[in-house]
């Protein structure tokens, strides 16, 4: 279940969000582990940490994160996209969820806006369908990759929503 922070506090539940947008899967990984990615089966490991993956949802916000959501608590899905692989792995967690609704692609300005952070990345994760470098970023610290996402959000004119996704596994 999704809880809203604002200022560090929690308050209210993601129901409501609706409409099409970009948001922002915050995930731990709590231990070193390889994922078999994509329909090539392209072993990637992944480093213990905190990972940031960009996502577009134009047909649904709240479908898509749910989605999300249910495939970190181990049901059994369709694996589509690269992160439905990386969501499989039970090192993998989400921990929290930022979004802001927008018709507008912006996907790709935040994973721009991050590469410029400095942050690294997973080259190819998450882009077969564009021209970036990656959709999923890493960091050691989970409050500087939020810090970085939210203002990844607010530079590309967006004002995002953060919402905590509590224990999941």
């Amino acid at each position: 279940m999704l809880k809203q922070r604002a200022e560090g506090e929690e308050r209210g539940e993601m129901g409501g969000v609706v409409g099409k947008g970009v948001y922002v899967l915050i995930l731990e990984i709590s231990r070193e582990t390889v994922v078999e990615i994509g329909r090539a089966r392209r072993r990637i490991r992944f480093k213990r940490g905190f990972y940031a993956y960009v996502g577009s949802a134009l047909s649904g916000l709240e479908h898509r994160i749910q989605r999300h959501l249910r495939s970190s608590q181990g049901e059994t899905k369709k694996k589509h996209w690269h992160i439905d692989f990386l969501l499989a792995s039970p090192a993998v967690r989400i921990v929290a969820v930022i979004l802001a609704q927008t018709k507008e692609r912006k996907e790709c300005e935040i994973a721009s806006h991050l590469l410029r952070n400095g942050l690294e990345f997973v080259r190819g994760f998450g882009c077969s369908d564009c021209g970036c470098e990656s959709h999923l970023f890493f960091s050691p610290q989970q409050s500087a990759l939020l810090s970085a996402v939210r203002s990844s959000f607010i530079a590309s004119g967006l004002s995002p929503s953060i919402f905590n996704a509590g224990r999941t596994q």
